[in-house]
């Protein structure tokens, strides 16, 4: 009787180590990757981030816009202007944690040909849907849902953007757009619109010089 419980005891505690070693296994393989394209971008946006230039977002804007889609576990996000695409990373490499992907487009093929080589470098082309577009016409025609907007093409087309996007932006989604802390022009017509509207609430993140709206959707 006391060999039989010895080796009912011997048997159990095998299946716990081999229990113990394969979930260690699965827990590393699922860590590895995202650690090594953690370690990857990182290094890529250390390395270049002095270096953008054609209209990118500056180094402090992208950490918001990581920042914005890690708080709120968004997984469909769409960016206005791709430019050749630190912004682009930015959201990705968040959206890597999330889960999720990131629709682009850009009007400027050279802009466009360089966004593609630095999703690359920075190892998110799997995560970035790039598109060679011009907003205007494209914006209009996607199907959605979205999640997450970041608007940061022509200035005077930001309100019309908004407005196509709306109705395909979840509530609880966010719409966002560059450059409004000095507000005019179009983008002070953006401001003064989406701030009236009763279903969204809007503020601006002012850590950096450029300034980012902030545009919650609370209700239809």
């Amino acid at each position: 009787m006391i060999q039989t419980s010895t080796k009912v005891l011997l048997v159990c505690l095998g299946v716990f180590i081999f229990s113990a070693n394969t979930w260690s296994l699965v827990s590393a393989q699922k860590s590895g990757p995202s650690k090594e394209l953690d370690t990857k971008v990182e290094n890529f946006l250390n390395e270049n981030k002095s270096k953008w230039h054609d209209w990118n977002v500056p180094y402090e804007d992208g950490r918001v816009l990581y920042n914005l889609i890690i708080k709120n576990n968004y997984k469909r996000a769409l960016e206005i202007g791709t430019s050749t695409g630190h912004s682009a990373i930015w959201m990705a490499w968040a959206l890597s944690k999330t889960g999720g992907k990131l629709i682009t487009l850009e009007i400027d093929e050279g802009r466009y040909r360089e966004a593609l080589k630095n999703f690359k470098k920075a190892g998110l082309e799997d995560l970035i849907d790039a598109r060679l577009a011009d907003a205007h016409q494209q914006v209009k025609k996607m199907e959605g849902p979205f999640d997450f907007v970041f608007s940061d093409a022509d200035k005077e087309g930001y309100t019309q953007y908004f407005k196509d996007l709306d109705p395909k932006l979840i509530i609880g989604g966010c719409f966002t757009a560059h450059n409004v802390r000095n507000a005019f022009g179009g983008t002070k017509d953006f401001l003064d619109y989406v701030r009236n509207l009763p279903n969204y609430q809007t503020t601006i993140d002012r850590s950096s010089s450029a300034g980012i709206s902030i545009s919650y959707k609370r209700s239809k």
